[in-house]
């Protein structure tokens, strides 16, 4: 079966940065819901599009194609005590603006006794990315991950 508009492609992958260096590899085949549905990378689905169980390829992605640039509206400097006492590099926390419902996830940069360093941007944002990956499956999708936009595999509804 080729790969088309509402069909769930199955893939083995590998994400690298530009070095080479290895990002994330898959334990077992992931899926996604192929035709615009926003389930894998568009450069991705690009060059997925039409091909066969067994298609492997190599994608590079600019940042802007990727988690995109680094956004340094996103970085924050706020006052220490706002955050818990055993906060530290690298821990997440949620927030966002009081007017917005949008919330994001910050990653703490940066500690000292009197401010936190919190960034929002994806930790891959600003990388030349590499999305290599193996098609290990191609079904049509139901009527219901369509209506839905993603796919509904095993037991998992979302």
């Amino acid at each position: 079966m080729r790969i088309e508009k509402n069909t769930v492609v199955s893939l083995d992958f590998e994400l690298t940065d530009d070095s080479g260096n290895l990002l994330e590899k898959t334990e077992a085949p992931v899926s996604y819901l192929h035709g615009g549905y926003d389930g894998i990378f568009p450069q991705v689905e690009e060059a997925l599009h039409e091909q066969t169980v067994g298609f492997s390829c190599a994608v590079e992605m600019e940042p802007e194609n990727a988690f995109g640039e680094i956004d340094p509206n996103l970085i924050r400097v706020e006052p220490r005590e706002l955050f818990p006492a055993e906060v530290e590099v690298g821990m997440r926390f949620e927030g966002g603006e009081e007017e917005s419902e949008d919330m994001m996830i910050y990653t703490v940069t940066d500690v000292t006794p009197d401010k936190v360093v919190v960034d929002g941007n994806h930790p891959l944002a600003g990388m030349k990315l590499t999305f290599s990956c193996t098609v290990t499956a191609v079904r049509p999708a139901t009527e219901e991950e369509i209506e839905h936009g993603h796919t509904h595999d095993g037991d998992h509804h979302h």
